[in-house]
């Protein structure tokens, strides 16, 4: 299969809660069979040979959803993460492609036995260089540019000079490397705070499709979809 592939591939998971819905089931299972789509989402993605990928797995407005919902959402994270760490099948994945996996976003809003596992994870698979995995977890797109504004600001004062360009602002981002397609299930035509200035010319891709029902054939389709892109980056 000759493809195009993106060098760095963002991804919305939308649809959880409505997928839960149409079977009558609480919010929470739809974030299980998420959980699992997202076990088979990234064995796509590593085997496509995709080098960057970046989950939007938990905004910083996900966080005022209700205490019974968030409870359940931190103990998936919590079982999804343990898995990666201690299920052989799933670490040898990350050995095997030597992923290095990242946690992003504002982490101290998070319990902190799920920071820990992050942390964990992190460690385990910081030597590896060939792909990179990161989850936004906690995140905001703004937060991320106003926090990289802070630490320029500090620099100035250092500096006593004012200069501010580009890659001054991408020197202090969680995530440096401009999003080439980024993929949205369930159908919102919106980027929801995700990414803001990596996705500035990057190519989206929406699918109705609810993200527990995202299968691979879609995956491909998407990803022909992206190959037959012309990108000229605003020139």
């Amino acid at each position: 299969m000759n493809l195009n592939l993106p060098n760095h591939l963002g991804v919305i998971i939308d649809g959880n809660r409505r997928w839960a819905k149409k079977r009558g089931l609480p919010p929470w299972k739809g974030h299980e069979a998420g959980a699992k789509k997202l076990n088979e989402f990234l064995n796509w993605c590593l085997e496509v040979g995709i080098q960057n990928v970046s989950i939007y797995t938990l905004s910083t407005e996900n966080l005022n959803r209700p205490k019974e919902e968030l409870k359940h959402l931190f103990r998936i994270l919590e079982e999804y993460i343990d898995g990666l760490l201690n299920n052989k099948e799933r670490f040898a994945l990350l050995e095997k492609y030597e992923v290095k996996v990242r946690f992003v976003g504002e982490l101290n809003r998070l319990p902190k036995k799920l920071i820990k596992l992050m942390g964990k994870l992190m460690e385990k698979t910081a030597k590896y260089q060939k792909r990179v995995l990161n989850f936004l977890v906690a995140y905001g797109g703004k937060s991320e540019i106003v926090n990289a504004i802070k630490k320029i600001a500090e620099e100035i004062v250092k500096r006593g000079k004012i200069e501010i360009s580009e890659k001054d602002v991408e020197k202090y981002l969680y995530i440096p490397i401009p999003l080439d397609l980024v993929i949205r299930t369930g159908g919102y035509q919106r980027l929801s705070n995700f990414l803001l200035w990596q996705a500035s010319y990057a190519e989206i891709y929406v699918t109705k499709t609810l993200w527990p029902d995202f299968s691979k054939k879609e995956f491909i389709k998407a990803l022909k979809w992206y190959s037959r892109q012309k990108r000229n980056f605003g020139r």
